[in-house]
């Protein structure tokens, strides 16, 4: 009698996280993914709050290793008030409401232990609110290169060292909704204590995307020289991935104002994290497209700058401080382009949030395509070769809806992201299964395809998948 109940209790605990169609086919880790955040009372500044809320509705594709307030524009220039933090709190409160309802999109209906969730999470999984509480601290709360020092340690700094240091694999992405002092001070013990070859190998595996530039005051703004910021690009050059978004946050902070009545009958009031989300302010969610940037969809590779997915587009180039080089997208025809797939994936972006608060609100609503090109499933962009001459068959018709939707399909080529310069037409771009003859003059050169999938569920929702073809020279 005693085996056979150890036997159920094993089989119990074994069930208890079930996952849903697109987990059990990817297999797949989520990105890794830090905030630095100068959150502040939605009557201070509700920006940061409205971008906090959509990530914890999108937290089953993230690894939210952790969330550090931090210096930044809301303080004014002053240090940062630890007291705002609270807001950081709240959110997960509502969070922690609203899980029974967001686990059934994944029919997730259990927690891993606190310490299994401490290691590493599969695509599909809702961290508990106890995890998140364990991974909220305080950062640098002070502005400026000049506070660089041991005087500047602080939990947040020492503990981006330990997660860089851990025994994973994959990158480290530093999410900075304010400055990005915490992590400078981290660079700065990391280059006191290790040799030149160990700094450079903790420098590998940082990934950093920053909303402009918020290591100084506000009234202070242009004086970039006396930012962190400059500080790291100057000391780690090109070991130092560091993305300056100066185009994406503007595009997202004026179309979320200009079409802020979709937030009022979308988003608030929508379960307990709809009725904490705030009326804006200034702009919308300006911070969100720090991680929209990496988040799994199949569009784009976080790594690769220029393959343009929902959080812009960069190119390495010349900073706005005149001296240092990033990869930006400040530069006119770079903000350009950036622009253009900034406005483009909008409406895709803003129906995703849309449809999961339905699942906040209601436990049910519609959920994305799955993609599938050529057979080949998962979200990695899918590799051909050719020759110049040859015509290429795409192939997505085993692409399903974990709804059962019916699904249309759009194929288009985003040149910016190859290095064929031109645009060949694709035949059937708006069926299942199209072709694309690969232009003469194209040897040596790659193509990029996108495989655009949409359902017609209320919101319709959007699925990617890129085609990477390299032609033979």
């Amino acid at each position: 009698m005693k085996t056979l109940l150890r036997t159920l209790l094993i089989l119990l605990a074994g069930s208890c996280l079930c996952t849903n169609p697109a987990k059990a086919q990817n297999k797949q880790l989520k990105p890794r993914l830090v905030v630095l955040t100068d959150i502040a009372p939605a009557n201070v500044e509700p920006d940061d709050m409205e971008s906090l809320i959509r990530l914890l509705v999108h937290a089953d594709l993230y690894e939210i290793e952790a969330i550090i307030a931090t210096s930044g524009w809301n303080s004014s220039g002053g240090p940062y008030p630890t007291s705002w933090m609270d807001s950081i709190n709240t959110v997960i409160d509502a969070y922690q409401k609203d899980l029974p309802n967001l686990m059934k999109r994944s029919a997730q209906s259990g927690f891993l232990p606190l310490k299994k969730e401490n290691r590493q999470q599969q695509l599909g999984y809702w961290p508990s609110a106890d995890y998140l509480r364990s991974r909220v601290m305080a950062g640098s709360l002070e502005l400026g290169k000049d506070k660089l020092g041991e005087k500047n340690n602080s939990r947040g700094s020492d503990f981006l060292i330990q997660l860089a240091d851990e025994d994973d694999d994959r990158p480290l992405w530093i999410a900075a909704w304010g400055g990005a002092n915490t992590l400078a001070q981290a660079i700065w013990k990391v280059q006191r204590e290790r040799t030149e070859e160990q700094l450079k190998a903790f420098l590998d595996k940082l990934y950093v995307y920053t909303i402009t530039d918020q290591d100084v005051s506000w009234g202070d703004r242009d004086n970039h020289k006396y930012s962190s910021h400059y500080w790291m690009r100057q000391t780690c050059g090109k070991s130092l991935r560091f993305i300056w978004d100066e185009s994406a946050w503007l595009s997202q902070c004026g179309l979320g104002s200009s079409r802020w009545g979709e937030y009022a009958t979308h988003i608030q009031g929508h379960g307990h994290l709809g009725r904490i989300y705030p009326k804006n302010k200034y702009g919308v969610e300006g911070d969100t497209p720090s991680y929209l940037h990496l988040m799994p969809n199949g569009l784009n590779n976080p790594a690769v700058f220029n393959e343009a997915g929902w959080g812009g587009y960069f190119e390495w180039g010349l900073s706005p401080d005149g001296e240092t080089s990033c990869y930006t997208n400040h530069q006119p025809e770079v903000k350009k382009i950036s622009q253009k797939y900034e406005n483009y994936f909008y409406p895709a972006i803003f129906a995703n949030f849309a449809a999961r608060m339905d699942w906040v609100a209601q436990g049910k609503g519609n959920r994305n395509p799955v993609v599938i090109v050529n057979r080949q499933k998962g979200l990695d962009a899918v590799s051909l070769k050719a020759r110049a001459g040859e015509t290429i068959q795409l192939d997505a018709s085993k692409s399903s809806d974990p709804d059962g939707d019916r699904l249309s399909y759009h194929w288009w080529i985003l040149p910016e992201a190859g290095t064929y310069a031109g645009t060949p037409e694709i035949e059937h771009a708006d069926a299942a299964r199209a072709t694309l003859t690969v232009p003469a003059d194209a040897a040596g050169k790659a193509l990029h395809v996108i495989c655009e999938v949409t359902d017609d569920g209320q919101p319709a929702l959007k699925g990617y998948r890129r085609v990477i073809i390299t032609v033979n020279p």
